[in-house]
């Protein structure tokens, strides 16, 4: 695993996600039950423990007035624990990849200027933040994967929403210390 520090995970999430229409934060683990963690940064709730980068391209949006967690829709925690399936470190390294821009696919990777192996390294930077033993989880599925696994060879896509748009993709990284989330938009 790459190491870690400030300089290079906030160029890693800069470069990668430079034209996504997302939204990249962390925030402390605060709960036993990590869910509440997801809410409160789905809210801006809470500031990033390091105070390293957030991308907040909503943020602008004037729908966003009165509504902090637009374009999240609410929903309690009940609602969205089930949502969240957990998946391998593999899988949510591709599914960093396949973030960078709204469709939630590995074919994204055409638009930059590095190869998939220098794109990897930089998803590789974004995970080592929150260490070896941190779960992964994702609203995305893609049929026919192995459970834990996201196949993105396989064509299927399928996403459970959490925004108010017509797809939202995302991945959660929980660690015993912090919160990640990596979360796409698009209305099709």
């Amino acid at each position: 695993m790459p190491s870690v520090d400030q300089t290079s995970w906030d160029a890693a999430v800069r470069h990668l996600y430079r034209d996504a229409y997302g939204y990249i934060a962390t925030g402390p683990r605060l709960h036993e039950d990590w869910v509440l963690d997801v809410l409160a940064l789905m809210a801006r709730a809470v500031p990033d423990p390091r105070g390293w980068t957030r991308v907040d391209v909503p943020e602008k949006d004037p729908e966003r007035l009165g509504n902090p967690t637009y374009p999240f829709a609410v929903h309690p925690p009940e609602y969205i624990a089930p949502r969240l399936k957990e998946i391998d470190r593999d899988s949510a390294e591709n599914l960093l990849l396949a973030l960078t821009e709204e469709g939630c696919t590995l074919a994204n990777l055409r638009y930059f200027d590095e190869t998939p192996e220098e794109l990897r390294e930089m998803a590789r930077t974004v995970l080592a933040r929150y260490g070896d033993e941190a779960t992964h989880h994702t609203n995305v599925n893609k049929r026919g994967s192995a459970p834990g696994t996201l196949d993105f060879t396989l064509e299927s896509l399928g996403y459970n929403p959490l925004s108010v748009f017509t797809e939202d993709c995302g991945l959660v990284i929980v660690s015993d210390t912090e919160v990640g989330m990596f979360w796409t938009f698009a209305d099709y």
